[in-house]
């Protein structure tokens, strides 16, 4: 025997048994009773040399530098623990796990498989056993006085992952008289061994704990689109239930079944039940699980819905049996409980470091799996914001993640980044042991798609114009297109929804539905295939957010203002894709119907850059058009309040002049007196504010000219306040003060 290497470190979880029941019974005797745990707890870690990294519900997490220290500390808990007087609560039983292991180190915290493992082996025990896995046994080469392990061979723990020889703590003082532990070789059960570490999902996974655990829930159906990791999260829960069926857990692949009989066959083979050929296996079934307590994991359930009926007689005549179905799509029967699994948590705004977005599921998903095709790969403050957008562009989608971490062979993450940007197509190649259908992105999504009616999947590609959307806009884009005026849309986007495609969130009161941006790319690709569809539903999206921006426009002026913006800023994505169609088919009647709201909605918001490429974009289409006098006054207007612009944001003074010295041009190509005279005050205050004050006084003495003849008084206090400014600063302060006061004697509030 030998001590750890210095590059290992030894991990302790310890965990109080039946914790929710005590508070439930004792809630005021466990509030001093858990103070008293804590203590002990945290007296054997410290006396051992070991440090308290976090608490973790009603237990805590120690690191150790050997095994032996572990050891030592969990013993003295234990005997403790049973020392101590515990009055109503009775004796608190705790288990306890030890493990070692290379973990990646994050300020004070450790995350990494060990870790994980560490609470897997801790979780197999029972209140009062210690219980270490063999490479701790291994190297605790120094036990306290009359201590041992005993060898309790192989077990699965409950992370799905290789089996773990497990050994236990024995001491005169301990528990011996303690059930098998609560691993997955000790229940009947066909979960599949997973190759990889199932990671992150706690909040999930404590959810679905809990709705099986209630007695009322007897069908939980799992939804979400292809790739959102709904049969990996369903064999974990599984996994994490083991001990609470006592007659199995058991797993059945539906995705080769194609037909009802074939569903209940497939789970006569998964439960191990002997049925003869001339009985139907789904009464098979009922008898043979009529009194059993078991848990039947269903998965893939959406291509045989013919089956549902089944199910549901299935759990009528057998009081104890659970199931737990994924599904693209709900099941529709009654006693169903819907759990639709969202993506993995992904970084949203703020800095990108590595320190603060490696504990976000989906990071530390890229993290692992990158670790698994290049073992050096290590996330960095460098490569975290490539490792963000690829995962935020992937939309949280763990099969989608696992696919682009494997490309890291060929690329490094900014790479990929940019090549994801162009297309999924880069993910390609998944690992051959999967079913062909999560190999590619796209092949998972083909198998949700086949699944469609035509006339779904006139409704899905269609969905692929809008960004998000509210249904009256979805419909009334639909009403214009002769595919579907014909078509019940609402039944056919509530289809989509159950079918986990579309998604429906509250916005404000009101239901907006939208795509992940995967199905939405993938959505868009289909439409393409079909160019008279796609031109016709483009452009009548585009007609339906120039009405909805003209309908708000007399709204930014009066006192619905805030409500209006409200509605602007909801439709920002749609009125953007409205915006650029009508820039590329060059009709700037239909960009003057968009340009208000957006170009108020910019300013209140302040996005400056946004105005001026809004302008800049309206400029382009009318040197493409043919110049009239309107267009011409229009031009004057943009370029003057693109001017102000470029002046909002620091650094463009120079294209700022240019644009004000071609709207001058242009004043002056229309001899238009009053379109001068804004231009003309623009461009004084430009000048002054740069500090060209001879240029901006020059300025000011024509604008007070303009003035004078137009008998425009407004404008006149606006030409004495540059002009006297400008001239006092010239060094005439006198001359310059007589212009200013002229000015606040004109100046009257009401105009």
């Amino acid at each position: 025997m030998r001590d750890a290497p210095a590059d290992l470190l030894t991990f302790f979880f310890a965990d109080l048994e039946s914790s929710t029941r005590l508070w439930e019974r004792f809630p005021d005797a466990m509030k001093g009773a858990m103070e008293r745990h804590d203590e002990i707890l945290r007296e054997a870690v410290n006396g051992a040399g070991g440090r308290v990294v976090k608490v973790t519900g009603d237990g805590l997490m120690a690191v150790f530098g050997s095994p032996s220290a572990a050891v030592a500390a969990a013993l003295e808990a234990q005997r403790e623990l049973q020392r101590e007087t515990w009055g109503e609560t009775g004796p608190l039983r705790v288990r306890m796990g030890v493990h070692v292991g290379v973990a990646q180190q994050r300020g004070l915290d450790f995350f990494g498989p060990p870790v994980n493992r560490t609470a897997r082996l801790m979780a197999a025990a029972h209140g009062g056993q210690v219980l270490l896995s063999a490479d701790a046994a291994r190297l605790a080469d120094r036990l306290p006085a009359e201590s041992g392990l005993r060898d309790l061979g192989e077990h699965r723990l409950k992370d799905l992952a290789e089996p773990e020889h497990i050994f236990q703590l024995t001491h005169p003082e301990l528990l011996s008289d303690l059930p098998p532990v609560a691993t997955l070789s000790e229940r009947p059960n066909n979960l599949p061994t997973q190759t990889s570490e199932f990671l992150g999902r706690e909040i999930q996974l404590s959810s679905i704990r809990d709705l099986l655990d209630a007695a009322r829930v007897r069908l939980l159906t799992l939804t979400g689109p292809g790739g959102i990791g709904k049969t990996r999260l369903a064999l974990q829960a599984a996994a994490n239930q083991i001990d609470r069926f006592e007659d199995g857990v058991f797993f059945v692949d539906l995705s080769p079944v194609r037909d009802r009989e074939a569903v209940f066959q497939a789970v006569v083979r998964a439960v191990g039940v002997s049925a003869s050929t001339d009985e139907p296996p789904l009464a098979v079934l009922k008898e043979a699980l009529r009194s059993r307590r078991l848990l039947l994991v269903l998965d893939n359930f959406e291509q045989v819905m013919e089956a549902v009926g089944g199910v549901s007689e299935l759990l009528q005549q057998c009081p104890e049996l659970k199931a737990l179905v994924t599904s693209r799509e709900a099941l529709r029967v009654r006693g169903e409980h819907l759990f639709p699994v969202p993506p993995l948590a992904l970084p949203h705004g703020g800095p990108i470091t590595a320190e603060l977005v490696v504990d976000y599921d989906a990071i530390r998903l890229f993290v692992e799996r990158a670790r698994e095709v290049q073992p050096s790969f290590a996330l960095t403050d460098e490569n975290a914001p490539a490792v963000a957008h690829i995962c935020a562009r992937l939309d949280g989608l763990p099969l989608a993640i696992e696919l682009a971490a494997a490309r890291l062979t060929l690329f490094s993450p900014d790479e990929l980044r940019r090549r994801l940007d162009r297309g999924p197509e880069v993910l390609r190649g998944g690992p051959r042991d999967l079913p062909e259908r999560q190999q590619t992105l796209q092949s998972m999504i083909d198998w949700s798609y086949d699944l469609l009616q035509d006339d779904e999947r006139d409704v899905f590609r269609l969905l692929s114009v809008f960004v998000t959307a509210r249904l009256e806009a979805i419909e009334t884009v639909a009403a214009s297109l002769e595919r579907l005026r014909r078509v019940d849309v609402v039944e056919r986007l509530a289809s989509l929804v159950d079918k986990s495609l579309l998604r429906s969130a509250d916005e404000r009161g009101q239901r907006r539905l939208s795509m992940l941006a995967t199905i939405r790319e993938y959505a868009a690709k289909r439409l393409t295939e079909e160019p008279e569809l796609a031109a016709a539903a483009r452009r009548a999206h585009a007609e339906y957010f120039c009405e909805f921006a003209r309908s708000r426009r007399d709204l930014l002026y009066g006192p619905e203002r805030e409500a209006a913006l409200d509605e602007l800023g909801d439709e920002l994505g749609n009125l953007l894709a409205a915006w650029r169609y009508w820039v590329e088919e060059r009709e700037p009647e239909r960009l003057n119907s968009l340009l208000d709201g957006l170009w108020v909605l910019n300013d209140d918001r302040g996005w400056y850059h946004a105005t001026i490429e809004l302008a800049n974009d309206l400029l382009g289409v009318l040197s493409a058009v043919p110049s009239t006098p309107a267009r011409l006054q229009e031009e004057i207007a943009l370029r003057t309040s693109l001017a102000r612009g470029l002046l909002a944001i620091r650094g463009y003074t120079a294209e700022a002049e240019a644009n004000y010295d071609r709207a001058l041009t242009l004043v002056e190509q229309t001899g238009d007196l009053p379109q001068r005279a804004p231009v003309v005050r623009s461009l004084a205050s430009f000048y002054f504010y740069r500090g060209e004050f001879d240029r901006s006084a020059a300025l000011g003495r024509e604008l007070l000219k303009l003035a004078e003849e137009r008998g425009d008084t407004t404008l006149q206090v606006d030409a004495d306040l540059v002009y006297g400014a400008s001239v006092a600063f010239l060094g005439d302060v006198t001359g310059g003060m007589e212009h200013v006061d002229r000015a606040v004697d004109r100046f009257d509030p009401r105009q």
